[in-house]
């Protein structure tokens, strides 16, 4: 069974998700500016728990998933994401790892999702080997600066059951 590897960046754990921390995911994705952009309302706890399982259980199926974001220093949750499968019914995203990431508001503006997201398409790069995109509201700035930081590309626009938002990708560099 594939499971997530641990990743380390200075400031940052990428741990597998683990009931350590179910608590402080579900506060997290809970809370109405996270889920401000993602999905546009804040997750009951149910909603989250489905979403959390979906992400540990990306791993066996695809041998990618989804990845805590701990503080390095105190083992603190700050967020989630990574690379996911979510059948979304998106044509640009078919066939393609989709990379996602969400921190909770008091990480914002420190160059954690950059931070985190680098390392996690360091691994992919040489695991997957494949192009990677993402889909982001038109609304969230500061995922676009953190997509064009980690060298995604706005390439199409889709208005699917998630509601309007850009699609990006990221080719692999040897292939730029």
């Amino acid at each position: 069974m594939t499971m997530a590897p641990i990743l380390h960046t200075e400031r940052l754990t990428l741990a597998p998700l683990s009931l350590d921390h179910w608590e402080a995911y579900a506060k997290a994705w809970a809370d109405p500016e996270l889920t401000a952009f993602i999905g546009g309302k804040p997750r009951a706890r149910q909603e989250s728990w489905t979403k959390f399982t979906q992400g540990v259980g990306l791993w066996p199926l695809l041998g990618h998933g989804y990845w805590a974001f701990l503080d390095r220093a105190t083992g603190q949750f700050l967020g989630n994401g990574g690379l996911a499968r979510f059948e979304r019914g998106i044509a640009e995203l078919e066939g393609y790892p989709e990379a996602g990431w969400a921190f909770v508001p008091a990480a914002w503006g420190k160059g954690l999702a950059t931070e985190a997201m680098a390392a996690v398409l360091n691994w992919a790069d040489g695991a997957l080997k494949s192009e990677i995109r993402c889909i982001i509201d038109p609304g969230n700035v500061a995922s676009q600066k953190v997509a064009a930081k980690l060298g995604f590309q706005h390439f199409a626009d889709s208005d699917g059951a998630i509601g309007p938002v850009g699609v990006y990708r990221r080719t692999l560099p040897d292939a730029a």
